[in-house]
């Protein structure tokens, strides 16, 4: 068991109670300028390809498309990384060239987490190993539902040795685990196995990011970091495509993290869909650029 988990294992509130805090989270901050926050959630952005149909050359173009992002928006910061398959790597490596954008993976037989941790093991040492940035994980549900929480541990920080130096994403899969209480013991459990960022969903089940899953995860990062002094990342992923949504988990992020947390270093969002249209919002003369 984690050195934290018995501490923090319940989140002790109503579903009233967790009712009314998304509600009243996820309205604006105060001096709120939706242009410029809409912008921001641009620069947060992990922008996605995760298609059977991917091959090596239209990863490369995918990811030279991001690096010259700037050419066609000057006033514009770049999304923060793009995210693809661990085969990829080297493909997506040589689109990005020297642009900064951090270059993510999946890794751990996403979606599911359904093999042997000496293959998860494996697959994340050759992303890492051939130049990914950023794995993302999923943490195997099926152990963790059924209290097998030392499986689920052993797996995390196996996989947060293997990563080195790469920024460690661990995925919940949310949607699966239903109930606050279990949402909230999942991001503890992960944080305190050393993840760098907790995040939402894989975007491949029926139910994927929900304001009271982002909520809280929150709410889990906040109590970490008033235990610990250690700032974890969120990011939400599946399923968000409009603004409005996007800017619900900026909200939550801005009222129950603060400000510090409102950085490409601690938060990001998965999405494909929403560069486009964010930037139909942003720059509404401007073509069509993803």
């Amino acid at each position: 068991m984690t050195k934290l988990y018995q501490k923090l294992s319940k989140l002790n509130l109503t579903a009233e109670e967790i009712k009314n805090g998304v509600a009243t989270d996820s309205l604006p901050p105060v001096d709120f300028n939706r242009r410029e926050a809409l912008k921001s959630i641009f620069s947060f952005l992990d922008l996605t390809s995760l298609n059977s149909t991917d091959y090596p050359e239209q990863i490369k173009k995918f990811a030279g498309k991001a690096a010259d992002f700037r050419k066609s928006f000057p006033d514009m910061k770049n999304v923060a990384a793009v995210c693809v398959f661990p085969n990829f790597v080297q493909s997506a490596r040589e689109g990005l060239k020297k642009s900064g954008i951090r270059l993510a993976v999946v890794s751990g037989c996403f979606p599911t987490s359904q093999t042997f941790l000496e293959v998860k093991t494996t697959e994340t040492e050759i992303a890492v190993r051939n130049g990914a940035d950023e794995v993302d994980i999923v943490m195997s549900a099926g152990f963790f539902l059924n209290k097998d929480y030392d499986i689920v541990i052993e797996e995390i920080t196996t996989l947060r040795q293997v990563a080195g130096e790469a920024t460690l994403k661990v995925i919940l899969e949310t949607g699966v685990l239903g109930t606050p209480d279990l949402i909230y013991k999942a991001s503890v459990i992960a944080m305190d196995s050393g993840a760098d960022f907790i995040k939402t969903s894989t975007g491949k089940t029926a139910v994927s990011a929900t304001p009271e899953a982002a909520w809280v995860m929150c709410r889990a990062i906040r109590d970490y970091y008033n235990e610990t002094g250690i700032m974890v990342g969120f990011k939400p992923a599946g399923g968000i495509s409009t603004t409005n949504e996007a800017l619900v988990y900026y909200n939550i992020v801005a009222n129950v993290l603060g400000e510090k947390w409102l950085c490409s270093e601690r938060f990001r969002i998965g999405a494909s869909r929403l560069a486009s249209n964010l930037l139909k919002e942003i720059h509404p003369d401007e073509p069509t650029y993803f």
